[in-house]
Order: structure tokens, then C-alpha cells, then sequence
């Protein structure tokens, strides 16, 4: 039987007609699997010509016959603006790819004030505190974006109400924007919802990208929405960002705070400031006699600050935005500036904005 490496060595002959170098120099040959009775693949394609594909199938099928492979079947896809961009880039002399690249916003130069939004587990509202606190900062006038860095959970398009996808302008991804706020999130370049299945240095590579190829523009703050825990991912971003600040999520249950700790404990072994705790589903509060009933507890978020030497920020009331899909820019996630919880989030912002700013 035939190995990895036969099948692309047969193939190297075959030319892509757009780039008119080898199929398999330029990666276009995907998801090879070889069994007893044949081989099966992926070609991404470059062009929509039907013709090119019948001619493909047939000089794939003959190329791999003096293999001994009888049987091929070959499943076509078309290249993504993203593939091509990357592609396009790889191909570029040196100097042009320079001239090209949009400038990077962790530069030493760069005046980007970097936000990372941590947590200790799954489902205590972190993504829902980064786009609400990141629009809270546009509504206080600064320019904002959003890095979806969970990349195995990404959520922050769905939470935003954001259906269109980031254009490419001379080579470099715009952001899109929703509420005065720029995001940028794994979300854009998986289809239906598919899984991520990727090890570490795959996802740190993604997470470059959104830096470097990226065109942000002018924007003050960046709040990046970390994976729950202490994985591989919050340890590129406190590698990658050093001058990042930190605010640690988590409910006012006593075992949430606890683990929360972990989350500040890397926070404060990599020398990362923490700007404080928010304690989300705080408490639950009656519409029509206005009494709070305290469904997760009490005094977990302010024990975490106490811990990690740093400030309880803000204590959200457990609850969904009052939104309706008819609704312009309708975000399922985000609170209107005059609710309890938008004006909460909005001193929020006010306070990041003194400590950041003085």
C-alpha cells in the first residue's frame, strides 16, 4: 500500500490553473486518506469552471494508476477568502508582503490598551461581560474591538447579532463592526457551526493571525474573550500581550470564586495587572415588588477579589436583555444603555477608563 508521501510526490505534476504552480506545493490537496481498496482526498479549488474539475478528477485518476491505485474518490471545495489571502500572502516576495501587512497592534509602538476577560469555568457569563463591557466602552466614546479567543467556544458573533462576514481589502481582514465595537472571532471561518478540532499550536497560530493579519485601524482598547481555564490558548495570549490587563468573571457561588482563582493565580505568574472581578448572576431581582432573591449565593466575587488583592467591580443581576429581533443592530446579548444592567456595565467601563487613563 501506498504512503503519504507517494500520493503527493505523483501529484506534484499537476499545475493549478490560477496559480500555475503544483497542486500540492500550494497545499490544495486535503484530508488524504488511503485504504486497501483506494485512496480518497480533498481538492480545494481555485475556480468554478466545472470543466477544470472533470479534468482534475481524470489527471488525479491517472497519475496515481502506476501506484497500483484503482479506486479514487475525490471531493471538491472551493478555496475561502481566507485560504486565498493566506495563500496569496505565501506567494508574495518578501518586500511586498512587508508593504502589504497591516500595521500590527502589538508593536512597541502600538498604544493598544489590551483587556483580557478570564475565567475559571464554562458558564459564568464571560463572553456575555466582554461584548457588554466592550460596548459599554464604545458608548463612552473610545474606539473598541473584540478578539474571540475562544476559539474551541467562540460565541461573540452569535452574541452580537452579526450574520455578515470580514472583507478582504489589499490583503488584510477588516473586522466587523457592530455597535461601535470591531470584533474579530474563529466564529467567521468555520461553516455551520462545524467543531474546531485542532491541537495547541494550531490555535495559537489563528490567535497570530487575528494580530497580524488583521486591519484594526484606529481603535484604543482591545478586549479579548479568553477560553475558560488555564489552557493553551491564555497562555499564548499572556505570552503574546504582556502589557495585557485582566478582569477575572465568576458567580457569587463559593466553589465559581474558587475556581476563578486559578484563572487570577496564572494571571498574577505571568505579571499581568487584574483589574478586578465582576460577578455575574449576582442575584435575581422581582420585577413587580423589586426584592432580590440571591440564586447562586452570596460573597463569591468579593472573596475572589479579596484573594487576588485587587476590587469587586461590579455584581450583575441574573437576567437576558430585553431585546426583540425586529429590532435595528438587534444583539441578543447585549443590554440597552438605560437598563439596570447597561448602566451597571457602563460604570464599569467609566472605572477601567480612570484606571487606564490617569
Amino acid at each position: 500500500m501506498i504512503n503519504k508521501d507517494q500520493l503527493l510526490e505523483a501529484l506534484k505534476p499537476l499545475i493549478d490553473p490560477q496559480y500555475q504552480k503544483s497542486m500540492t506545493d500550494l497545499n490544495l490537496v486535503r484530508d488524504i486518506m488511503i485504504k486497501e481498496d483506494g485512496v480518497s482526498l480533498t481538492l480545494i479549488t481555485t475556480t468554478d469552471d466545472e470543466a477544470y474539475k472533470q479534468q482534475a478528477k481524470s489527471a488525479i485518476s491517472l497519475s496515481l494508476k502506476p501506484l497500483g491505485v484503482e479506486q479514487v474518490h475525490i471531493r471538491f471545495r472551493a478555496i475561502t477568502d481566507f485560504e486565498r489571502n493566506q495563500l496569496n500572502e505565501a506567494l508574495q516576495p518578501a518586500a511586498q508582503q512587508a508593504d502589504a501587512a497591516p500595521q500590527t497592534i502589538l508593536g512597541e509602538q502600538s498604544k493598544v490598551k489590551f483587556i483580557a476577560i478570564a475565567s475559571g469555568k464554562g458558564g459564568v457569563g464571560k463572553s456575555t461581560v466582554t461584548v457588554n463591557l466592550a460596548v459599554a466602552l464604545a458608548r463612552q466614546g473610545k474606539k473598541v474591538g473584540i478578539v474571540d479567543a475562544d476559539i474551541y467556544g467562540f460565541s461573540i458573533p452569535d452574541m452580537m447579532g452579526i450574520e455578515e462576514q470580514p472583507q478582504l481589502v489589499n490583503n488584510a481582514i477588516i473586522p466587523v463592526e457592530r455597535h461601535g465595537v470591531k470584533v474579530i472571532s474563529m466564529g467567521f471561518f468555520v461553516q455551520d457551526n462545524a467543531p474546531v478540532i485542532w491541537r495547541g499550536p494550531m490555535l495559537g497560530k489563528m490567535l497570530r493571525n487575528f494580530f497580524h493579519e488583521v486591519n484594526w485601524g484606529d481603535v484604543e482598547y482591545i478586549l479579548l474573550d479568553l477560553p475558560p481555564g488555564t489552557g493553551d490558548v491564555a497562555l499564548d495570549v499572556h505570552q503574546m500581550i504582556p502589557q495585557s490587563k485582566e478582569i477575572i468573571v465568576t458567580t457569587p457561588h463559593a466553589t465559581a470564586a474558587f475556581v476563578a482563582a486559578r484563572a487570577g493565580a496564572m494571571a498574577v505568574s505571568t505579571n499581568h495587572d487584574i483589574l478586578g472581578v465582576v460577578e455575574n448572576m449576582s442575584y435575581y431581582e422581582c420585577k413587580s415588588c423589586g426584592s432580590k432573591d440571591y440564586v447562586f449565593g452570596k460573597g463569591g466575587g468579593a472573596k475572589l477579589a479579596e484573594n487576588l488583592h485587587s476590587e469587586l467591580l461590579a455584581q450583575i443581576p441574573l437576567g437576558a436583555p430585553d431585546n426583540h429581533i425586529s429590532e435595528k443592530d438587534y444583539s441578543p446579548s447585549v443590554y440597552k444603555a438605560d437598563t439596570t444592567a447597561g448602566q451597571i456595565y457602563l460604570d464599569v467601563a467609566a472605572n477601567i477608563i480612570s484606571k487606564l487613563e490617569a
